[in-house]
């Protein structure tokens, strides 16, 4: 059983993994190196396809104290050859005794880490703060075990719902703060998707932009995906070259996340009209829901999804995860709840 300082190493690791920001495709993976009294040697992390795993990392900062210490690890070392070395030989090479890691590896290209350690004789155990591992990469391990990626559709909307006046006027619903909020939410993606219809109706640039509290580098930008049958002029922002653009000539959107996946796309963040959010909507591929309601109404106009609803008990709950004030705006964080549908009372 895992100490009580393994314990706090392990949160130590999981703070490391955090604080790196996005490495999409591949998981957040923290990693802290200890003592076999409990002293910490070094603290590593993983920062992106191609960069050192973070026990590589970590094996790195501490060089021959690693023999004999205790790798504490937030996700189960990779059994395979990548872009880089399987960690679990690495661990093997630098002479660790112990490995404690939290998330099992879903990936099953990867996965098998723990049974190599196990048989070459290392002390190994399992699945300490696993839960709070498999949260922080949530939209990754989705995305690894479906085949597709995680889908967060944000929206802005008044008290009553509508997204637009009833002229077609929306901008802006919700408040500047809200509209920052936005940005820090929209880094943590690795692909921006939305209609046709909303590029050509609001012509935006769809790019992560710097805020004053929260700076956020460019060169991070996330893959901006327009997906539709209509064509999108040249001198449409969305096409410049602030950042990757894709065009994908499809309405259905298990295709267009289907096409993302062979990309290695993990987390799609979902913008646009209340058409193509139904779409996704209808088709259960939505994962994740983040609204920016603000404080007032409109009375007519847009709804901000449009459903095959037709009767109350075509109702989806959404299990609410965050509901925080942001300037004056009402932000809310949940997810729908697939395994059942409400009944009217």
């Amino acid at each position: 059983m895992a100490s009580e300082i393994e314990i706090s190493a392990m949160r130590r690791a999981l703070d490391a993994a955090r604080g790196v920001g996005r490495t999409l495709p591949n998981p957040r993976v923290g990693c802290v190196l200890l003592t076999p009294d409990g002293r910490e040697i070094a603290v590593g992390a993983h920062h992106g396809a191609g960069t050192r795993h973070a026990e590589v990392d970590a094996i790195s900062h501490a060089g021959a104290a690693a023999r004999g210490a205790t790798a504490i690890v937030t996700l189960e070392p990779c059994n395979h050859r990548g872009r880089t070395g399987p960690c679990a030989q690495a661990l093997l090479e630098a002479g660790v005794a112990r490995v404690v890691f939290a998330q099992t590896d879903p990936d099953r290209s990867a996965a098998g880490g723990a049974t190599t350690l196990r048989a070459a004789g290392i002390d190994v155990e399992a699945g300490v703060l696993g839960e709070e591992a498999t949260e922080l990469n949530r939209e990754w391990t989705l995305a690894v075990t479906t085949g597709r990626p995680f889908v967060t559709w944000k929206y802005a909307a008044t008290l009553d719902g509508r997204i637009a006046a009833p002229d077609g006027t929306s901008r802006w619903i919700s408040s500047e703060a809200a509209r920052r909020d936005v940005q820090t939410f929209r880094a943590e993606s690795d692909a921006i998707l939305v209609g046709t219809g909303t590029i050509l109706a609001d012509d935006p640039r769809l790019t992560v932009r710097d805020t004053a509290d929260h700076p956020l580098p460019y060169e991070k930008q996330a893959l901006r995906v327009v997906m539709g049958e209509s064509a999108i002029p040249s001198q449409y922002r969305v096409l410049d070259e602030t950042a990757p653009t894709l065009l994908i000539q499809s309405r259905d959107p298990a295709d267009v996340l289907h096409q993302l996946a062979d990309r290695e796309i993990r987390h799609v963040w979902l913008e646009g009209g209340p058409r193509l959010a139904g779409a996704f909507w209808n088709a259960g591929l939505i994962d994740r829901v983040i609204g920016y309601l603000a404080p007032s109404l409109l009375g007519a106009g847009r709804a901000a999804l449009e459903s095959d609803a037709t009767t109350l008990t075509d109702k989806r709950p959404i299990e609410l995860h965050d509901l925080t004030m942001i300037g004056p705006d009402i932000r809310i964080i949940g997810s729908p709840d697939r395994a059942q549908r409400e009944d009217v009372d």
